[in-house]
């Protein structure tokens, strides 16, 4: 692990106030049990392990606040940790998460991203502690078209300047501050936080993550995380 002297840890924000609907249950996904535990925990534990870490905030709905207080106590995450209640959208949840944090470096991740691994959040954070904002991402498989309001295909992206970009998204926390409040004064609302550091004139570093960094949203993700989980814990039995 490579880091400056003058960097020598980050915050991370944890978000996970969304309420999707594409998981067709009651539930919000990022509570579903994913084996033994709920898969926001698995999210979390990644980063509580990790050495860099020094500071989470999580942000959830604040109908779940006191609860995940609770799994947190339950599971044992020991890395200081505030949860508090996000906001309309989630850039707003990020924002919230920012005022919380002190580190000069902060990353951000989903909350139902729970297989990142520890090595891919050193190279995220240390891409961005060089190049001043990375994002972790995999280039593109399938051949993307671009379609028109009525169904038309307009255009063919080269499929070699594609990326899907995926979370721990890192960068100077003033920086992202900055972008985030920029962004609200002019009423812009991005997709990511990336989106609004580019809109400022930072240049954001591509750092190739993998295809199991997955997002869960769908009963299907929730499926192939099932059996993910089942075989690192059967390798974990393994190796012990």
């Amino acid at each position: 692990m490579v880091a400056q002297a003058n960097s020598p840890g980050a915050g991370a924000i944890i978000v996970a106030a969304g309420r999707g609907t594409r998981m067709g249950t009651k539930e919000s996904k990022q509570y579903l049990m994913l084996q033994d535990k709920p898969i926001v925990v698995h999210t979390l534990e990644v980063f509580d392990r990790h050495p860099l870490i020094t500071e989470i905030v999580l942000v959830t709905g604040e109908q779940d606040v006191e609860r995940v207080r609770a799994w947190i106590d339950e599971y044992g995450i020991i890395t200081p940790i505030k949860v508090i209640p996000g906001g309309a959208e989630r850039q707003h949840s990020v924002y919230q998460g920012l005022l919380q944090l002190s580190s000069v470096w902060v990353l951000v991740h989903d909350g139902v991203r729970p297989f990142v691994t520890e090595e891919q959040v050193t190279a995220c954070y240390e891409a961005a502690v060089k190049h001043q904002a990375a994002v972790l991402a995999v280039p593109v498989k399938d051949t993307v078209k671009q379609v028109d309001e009525q169904g038309w295909v307009t255009a063919t992206p080269d499929r070699r300047s594609l990326w899907a970009i995926q979370t721990p998204q890192a960068f100077r926390r003033s920086d992202l501050m900055r972008a985030h409040e920029e962004a609200a004064k002019e009423g812009f609302v991005g997709t990511d936080d990336s989106m609004l550091v580019e809109r400022m004139g930072i240049p954001v570093r591509v750092v190739e993550g993998a295809y199991g960094n997955i997002k869960i949203t769908t009963p299907d993700d929730l499926d192939y995380a099932e059996f993910v989980q089942s075989q690192k814990e059967a390798k974990g039995r393994g190796n012990a």
